[in-house]
């Protein structure tokens, strides 16, 4: 999506493109929220022969079609059943070691098929492999499950570790990356964190600030699935049912949650006024002004919101 975003000055009115996907629509990028608004205005004013899917697995459907004024259509994908509980402990264990007691609950079940597990971060995903060495050592098999890091900051070999097949039984430990961004293969157990590290704008100090919060309940479905994809599987929650009912059903957007001036800066490129916009969910007009006043400091805008 922000790649998209950032091709179009160089061809607004989308001449070479007859229909656009939006994949995974469901995570509400600030991007894909942006792309979203200009084509539909685009379809209004100048290509209404433009096509336009917006698609993921876990969506608002019935919203994004109202705006949009178009049908749904929902395909049934094949998933394998997944035995879903629930795992919750006293809040003073460190999630880490919560995680590594979940697996040695399914190594003393015996069952096959490698790991996924989901922590919020790095550090968290350093920990959570100690914790589980740990475990599965009292288990006498820690030579037979390597543990494997997935996130942002390893280099491409190491992703490509683990995400390639080896043969062996192993166990991922994995950021919300391995959510929908890709599949992982062999996977038939899932360890979920339920937690996140997402962007939020601190206006105090006019950044984004990344901070630790529970998922929802539609990216907890999505991180469930990844157990069904090939075999029937497990997911273990380290939380309770309770908790989990009260979590939001969908993750907050971007929009109402980070600094605008980089989209705004983008939409200006274009010649597009961010105010004159159809959202879907418009932003709101204090974050649009914070915005406009931060560029226009940078000397990146005039006062008239043109680019300099």
């Amino acid at each position: 999506d922000c790649l998209f975003l950032r091709l179009l000055p160089s061809d607004p009115p989308l001449n070479e493109s007859y229909i656009i996907v939006l994949d995974e629509f469901h995570e509400r990028s600030l991007e894909a929220d942006a792309t979203l608004g200009l084509i539909r205005r685009l379809q209004e004013n100048s290509r209404p022969e433009l096509a336009l899917v917006a698609m993921a697995a876990t969506l608002d459907s019935e919203h994004l079609a109202a705006y949009l004024q178009c049908p749904i259509v929902t395909a049934h994908g094949r998933l394998h059943p997944v035995d879903i509980r629930y795992r919750p402990e006293s809040a003073q264990k460190k999630i880490w070691d919560r995680a590594g007691d979940a697996l040695y609950e399914l190594i003393a079940e015996g069952g096959d098929g490698d790991v996924l597990v989901f922590m919020p971060g790095a550090y968290e995903i350093r920990r959570t492999i100690e914790a589980m060495q740990q475990a599965v050592g009292r288990a006498g098999i820690s030579e037979l499950l390597p543990f494997l890091p997935l996130h942002g900051s390893l280099s491409p070999r190491q992703q490509d570790a683990a995400l390639a097949e080896s043969g062996n039984r192993k166990s991922i430990v994995a950021t919300n990356v391995a959510e929908t961004s890709i599949t992982i293969p062999g996977v038939c157990h899932v360890i979920d964190s339920g937690l996140a590290r997402q962007h939020r704008h601190d206006p105090n100090r006019g950044i984004d600030v990344l901070l630790v919060g529970a998922i929802s309940r539609a990216s907890a479905q999505q991180r469930c699935g990844r157990a069904g994809r090939t075999a029937p599987g497990h997911c273990i929650r380290l939380w309770s049912e309770i908790e989990h009912d009260s979590r939001q059903e969908l993750s907050t957007p971007e929009i109402v949650r980070l600094d605008l001036s980089d989209v705004l800066l983008q939409l200006a490129a274009r010649g597009s006024d961010a105010a004159e916009l159809a959202w879907l969910e418009p932003p709101a007009p204090a974050a649009i002004a914070r915005a406009h006043n931060l560029l226009t400091g940078l000397g990146a805008h005039r006062s008239d919101g043109s680019l300099t």
